[in-house]
């Protein structure tokens, strides 16, 4: 079974997604998504220009080859565009594999570990008050892990709460390009320990809660957020500190108990070997379409394990379903799986483009069981929604100077 042809989709039904279609000499296809949130089309360019001419004509079946051409072959290893690219192949000969075998993907991986698969919500509010309710809602719904974010006052925006605007668009406005947000570590030290003192009073303690610093913090200062939480026993802390230097992690865990994850900027398990052969990391946050697919995904899973390392795998909204496919396989197969990131499925124009049988019911998600990854791509629907260019947010200190965001 040969690959004839390599079709790449672009679409934008709320946020741009990038759609890898690989399609055999007998007619099976697969999917996968090949997202690169803010820089889609020089993923569509690699894809079209380098990656997709050096496929044709090779077996379909072998995925574990595909992997290797494409990483080993190219010398310029690694890099969130190629590890995309990967990614949006990879998904899409899993699928297909599964498609010739009759049976979902996570069979193909080794079979279950467990019945459903663990999700976390979002609860991001105008202030505190309104984080609560908003997580109240959460757990009348069922969710039995939530993420608190909540605006910093004397901030105009704040990670994770967008306020009257429902996407970067609109942040945007008129003009494309990337909109800039102010940061002041002083303020949010002021907010954050108070949001979750009163969450534990409002919500009470079987509820689990968790959040996501998004790499505001420097090390020392991180370790003092993470003690100052450790009252609150949150499920993590999420990317407390950048760590391009992975030592980095050694501060923030020789000062705190708090569990601490990180990963979903990481492209390859060489990101994130120390941070889990060191066990400086409770939880491996690697996305499938940012880090080369299921077949790279599965060997940071494994490696992981070996460190008692849970998975926790990213699922924001700029991620397509084939990515959620994707990661409920990995998540029902993986010894060590820890929680699903989980924002819904998008907007209703891209629940007409991406279809699938995925169940969601109280807190947790339950795999497909149709052959491969189990979601269908609507073309027609895809088309009616073009790209449209977006970024994300750039971060400034108050005095003006770059920052993380």
């Amino acid at each position: 079974m040969k690959i004839s042809d390599i079709k790449i989709f672009v679409t934008c039904p709320g946020r741009n997604f990038v759609t890898v279609k690989v399609i055999t000499d007998n007619g099976l296809f697969g999917l996968g998504d090949a997202t690169l949130n803010g820089r889609e089309m020089a993923v569509v360019a690699y894809l079209q220009e380098h990656v997709a001419p050096c496929l044709i004509g090779k077996d379909a079946h072998a995925i574990e080859d595909i992997w290797q051409y494409l990483y080993k072959g190219v010398y310029w290893r690694k890099g969130a565009v190629n590890m995309a690219a990967i990614a949006g192949i990879d998904m899409a000969l899993w699928d297909i594999k599964g498609k010739v075998a009759g049976l979902p993907v996570y069979q193909l991986l080794g079979g279950k570990s467990r019945k459903s698969v663990g999700l976390y919500a979002h609860a991001s509010g105008d202030d505190i008050a309104d984080t609560l309710l908003k997580a109240e809602a959460l757990m009348a719904q069922g969710f039995k892990a939530i993420r608190l974010q909540s605006a910093v006052p004397g901030l105009k925006v704040t990670y994770g709460v967008l306020g009257d605007k429902e996407n970067y668009y609109e942040l945007q406005g008129n003009r494309p390009l990337p909109p800039e947000e102010d940061w002041s570590t002083p303020k949010y030290f002021n907010m954050v320990v108070e949001l979750f003192k009163q969450a534990r009073e409002k919500l009470g303690n079987d509820v689990q809660l968790l959040h996501d610093v998004h790499s505001r913090l420097t090390p020392i200062e991180s370790a003092r957020l993470g003690k100052l939480l450790e009252p609150y026993n949150l499920l993590f802390l999420e990317d407390a500190s950048i760590a391009e230097n992975q030592d980095s992690y050694k501060t923030i865990r020789q000062h705190t108990t708090t569990p601490l994850a990180i990963g979903e900027t990481y492209n390859t398990i060489w990101d994130c070997k120390d941070l889990i052969q060191n066990q400086l990391i409770d939880y491996i946050r690697t996305a499938a379409t940012h880090a080369g697919g299921i077949t790279s995904l599965k060997r940071i899973a494994d490696f992981a394990g070996i460190y008692n390392v849970k998975t926790a795998p990213h699922g924001a909204p700029d991620l397509s379903p084939i990515c959620f496919a994707a990661h409920m396989h990995l998540n029902a197969w993986a010894p060590n799986f820890g929680i699903q990131e989980f924002v819904g499925f998008g907007t209703q124009e891209a629940q007409q483009i991406f279809t699938h049988d995925i169940q969601v019911k109280d807190g947790a998600a339950f795999v497909s069981d149709k052959p491969g990854l189990g979601v269908d791509f609507n073309e027609d629907a895809a088309a009616l929604y073009p790209y449209k260019r977006s970024y994300l947010p750039v971060s400034r200190l108050e005095d003006g100077t770059l920052w993380n965001w």
